[in-house]
């Protein structure tokens, strides 16, 4: 029922903004291309408005979530700092999720530096 009613307010609208052009020019002198003006000139108004009412809701409604998001935040830190909180001069422990390291296997000695591999450059 209320889309109607802003269906028929806002074509009441274009049709007053149509007639009001067309009056300024004058009902004699007035050619297609003087209607067409007219009524892209009108949806032009009826766009513009429609767009910034849609903005002003996302706003609004971002405004809203934001609001509730800040609610349940305080709601949380003051239900937490009523269990104790935490104690800022313990020391904070991070458990590793790597595992742990084995140690790696000692590196042999060359008992002769000549029974190393030899590289010979030309």
């Amino acid at each position: 029922m209320r889309v109607s009613f802003a269906v028929y307010g806002v074509l009441y609208v274009v049709i007053e903004m149509v007639g009001y052009q067309l009056e300024v020019i004058g009902w004699p002198q007035i050619t297609a291309l003087d209607v067409a003006s007219a009524i892209v000139n009108a949806l032009l108004w009826v766009a513009l408005v429609a767009a910034v009412l849609v903005g002003l809701d996302v706003a609004a409604e971002r405004w809203r979530r934001h609001r509730r998001e800040q609610q349940r935040e305080r709601a949380w830190v003051s239900g937490w700092r009523r269990r104790g909180g935490w104690d800022d001069d313990a020391p904070i422990t991070v458990p590793s999720w790597r595992p742990t390291m084995l140690a790696l296997p000692a590196a042999g000695t060359a008992a002769d530096p000549d029974d190393a591999p030899h590289v010979r450059f030309l």
